[in-house]
């Protein structure tokens, strides 16, 4: 089971960047495929971003060529670097790690402005 903490949300201006970042606990961080998922006020939770453990990646169509997702085996990390974000991109950002049982994190706020 994984312990996540995100970090590195804010408030920024659309065309503005931020990069959010996921720290995990455990040793079982290398084998676990990672997720980052957003939530929206009034709306349901939806996927982001993915990573396999092999560090295959994919994205949701609407933050592909804007987003990207990576993670730092050796720093138990998981990382979502944003760019050109829109004021559609503000809401809430979960990470999420699946390793048999789901874990997430407590999420973190990303306002954009326009």
């Amino acid at each position: 089971q994984l312990q996540l903490v995100e970090s590195g949300g804010g408030l920024v201006q659309a065309g503005g960047s931020l990069r959010l970042s996921c720290a995990a606990s455990g040793r079982n961080f290398r084998i676990a495929a990672m997720y980052w998922y957003r939530q929206a006020p009034g709306k349901e939770r939806e996927l982001v971003a993915s990573i396999s453990s092999a560090g295959s990646a994919n994205y949701d169509d609407s933050v592909k060529g804007r987003f990207t997702i990576s993670r730092d085996n050796a720093k138990n990390t998981l990382y979502l670097q944003m760019n050109s974000l829109k004021p559609d991109d503000t809401a809430v950002y979960y990470c999420a790690g699946h390793i048999i049982r789901w874990s997430w994190g407590q999420g973190t706020q990303v306002t954009v402005s326009s």
